[in-house]
């Protein structure tokens, strides 16, 4: 099930980053973030209004709260940095780059959570490190 929601979110990363490229035509790449945090703060809090998790709120510990605001922050200054680069750069040139998280994600993952590098992830790093250079 994993796999589904992993490939989903790649499929509207995709029409985020064609959809925000258009949508940034004559608009301050900052503004452009704000209206569409908003549009997912909606989406979001409906989604958890109607599924009656918010209940769980008071359950969530004080680490996971800083934590999650942690990643937050992180999350917005990823989008700031994502559509100014998006309003500066072709998409097909900012979008590998951007990407290329997904090798700093491995690294923090063995860094910080312990994971264990199998020799199917360093090459798949490699690989997506050249062809980050490759397109841009």
């Amino acid at each position: 099930m994993w796999f589904i929601f992993a490939l989903l979110s790649a499929v509207f990363a995709a029409l985020v980053s064609i959809w925000a490229k258009i949508g940034l035509d004559g608009v301050n790449s900052n503004l452009a973030t704000a209206v569409r945090t908003i549009i997912i703060l909606i989406m979001a809090w409906g989604i958890v209004l109607f599924s009656g998790t918010y209940k769980q709120l008071p359950e969530i510990s004080e680490r996971n709260w800083w934590f999650l605001i942690a990643s937050g922050l992180a999350t917005g200054a990823s989008w700031l940095c994502y559509f100014k680069a998006l309003q500066l750069g072709n998409a097909s040139q900012v979008v590998p780059v951007d990407k290329f998280s997904i090798v700093l994600t491995v690294i923090l993952a063995v860094v910080f959570l312990n994971e264990t590098l199998s020799l199917k992830t360093i090459v798949g790093c490699i690989l997506i490190t050249i062809g980050t250079l490759v397109m841009i």
